[in-house]
């Protein structure tokens, strides 16, 4: 497995922008499958996006066009930049590891980041 770590949370008005980093530790980051994951109050965890390690990508519906995924694997990070946000985007945002295979499942992603909050206000 391997340790992830977010930055990037925080409080932004209705419209702006954001962007998530994940840093991953070990050598095999290039290898894994990222993916991003939100969860809200009272509510289940959802699949945000993901990207592949040959840099395939995946949405889903609710941020597609807002949000995009990259990632450095010379820095060992996952990004997710997101602009035009809503109050609804508001949630706790988790960075995740998939090492084997391709995906929105939340059971196929094996590490999991502590999460970080994202706040939009109205």
């Amino acid at each position: 497995q391997v340790q992830l770590v977010e930055s990037g949370g925080g409080l932004v008005q209705a419209g702006g922008s954001l962007r998530l980093s994940c840093t991953a530790s070990g050598r095999t980051f290039s290898t894994y499958a990222m993916g991003w994951f939100r969860q809200a109050p009272g509510k289940e965890r959802e699949f945000v996006a993901a990207i592949s390690s040959t840099y395939y990508r995946e949405y889903a519906d609710s941020v597609g066009g807002r949000f995009a995924i990259s990632r450095d694997n010379a820095k060992n990070t996952v990004y997710l930049q997101m602009n035009s946000l809503k109050p609804e985007d508001t949630a706790v945002y988790y960075c995740a590891a998939n090492p084997t295979s391709w995906g929105r499942q939340i059971s196929l992603f094996s590490s999991w980041g502590q999460g970080t909050q994202v706040t939009v206000s109205s």
